[in-house]
Parts: structure tokens; sequence; C-alpha cells
């Protein structure tokens, strides 16, 4: 069963756009960076995200939106709560985040 984990940002008015982009990147490194401590490889299934681009004016304030997909609820859950790649990057942009949104659902389920 796919798990997709979706993540929204907003930023402090503080934040630099270079602080911006430095937090963008470090999150779509994650997919390299994320090694699982049974298999050593990584475990993410894909990564995608950016800056909001939609016409349609729904998305304020949250400005960047990624995509994560895993195989199961448990690499979700190893991601979410320990693996210290994942546990660095929540620690760096919570300095530049002021909110986060996530919204996790399975594949094929409502």
């Amino acid at each position: 069963m796919t798990i997709v984990h979706i993540v929204l940002f907003e930023w402090k008015s503080s934040a630099t756009p270079e602080k911006i982009n430095e937090a963008c990147n470090r999150m779509l490194a994650l997919s390299d960076k994320c090694v699982h401590p049974t298999s050593q490889r990584t475990y993410i299934k894909s990564f995608s995200g950016g800056k909001n681009n939609s016409p349609e004016g729904q998305a304020d304030p949250y400005t960047h939106g990624f995509v994560v997909e895993f195989e199961s609820a448990e690499d979700r859950d190893y991601y979410v709560y320990k693996d210290p790649a994942h546990q660095d990057f929540v620690k760096f942009a919570g300095e530049v985040a002021n909110g986060v949104k996530v919204v996790d659902y399975e594949v094929g389920k409502i």
C-alpha cells in the first residue's frame, strides 16, 4: 500500500529568500539522505515539490508544497518519527517556517 505524504509550508516574514531556498533544497535532498536502518537503503518511493504556481489563488499563506510517497505506513512512520535526516531537517525548517500543514493518505482508499 502506497502512502502519500503532502507537506505545505508557510514561511516566517523574517525568512530570507536564500533561507527559503535552502529549506526547499534540504527538503528535496531527503529522498537521498533518508536511509532505512535495517536495509541501509533509501526507502522513499518518490519525492517532488516546489513553489506554488496555481492560478486558483487558494494556497495562501502556504507558498511551497512537497509530495513524498512511501511503500508502507511503517516507512512513513519511521520517516516522521525516527529518521535522523528528517529530524535534522525539521529542526532547521522550524527556524524559517511559520506554519506547516501535512496530509497523508493511502492510495486507493477513501
